[in-house]
């Protein structure tokens, strides 16, 4: 089982203030096509191939892997990605919250392990050290996530 919580300020010291409206529209973005947000060439196929009004699923390539994902919605809040087929089993969630204080956060969380791999095994090990990782672990992924929201922002295509 492969677990990572990590959560990171909305609106960190000199950045671009997100409104919770904004922050919910880059999640949804995301889910709906990666390639917005991931680095150039992961993610090379995001399609959404069925929507009803709980969820959608997409189908995508990322990382020379193929997936397909049953994605619901819950309205600025919680875009929670369900791992149908691929590499990964389990559940990826990204939860917009209000700390103690009132401030915006964006949290990570997911529990999934690897198809017919051991669990806890070494592939599964080796996988929760990358996502613990600083530099390529989920919590950078969140900031930059807020990041492209921002750019988008800025551009004009929130």
């Amino acid at each position: 089982m492969i677990e990572n919580p990590a959560t990171v300020p909305v609106n960190p010291a000199g950045e671009t203030k997100l409104t919770r409206e904004q922050a919910w529209k880059g999640l949804e973005l995301k889910a709906r096509d990666a390639r917005l947000f991931l680095p150039p060439g992961l993610c090379t196929r995001c399609d959404v191939v069925e929507e009803s009004a709980t969820h959608f699923v997409r189908e995508a390539t990322i990382a020379g892997s193929d997936l397909r994902e049953i994605i619901t919605l819950e309205r600025q809040h919680k875009v929670t990605f369900f791992q149908a087929t691929g590499p990964r089993e389990g559940a990826i969630v990204n939860e917009l919250f209000e700390d103690d204080a009132g401030e915006l956060q964006l949290r990570f969380y997911c529990y999934t392990g690897l198809r017919g791999k051991k669990p806890n095994g070494p592939e599964e090990q080796a996988e929760q050290a990358q996502f613990d990782s600083e530099g390529k672990g989920y919590k950078s992924a969140l900031m930059s996530t807020l990041k492209r929201t921002r750019e988008l922002l800025a551009d004009g295509n929130l």
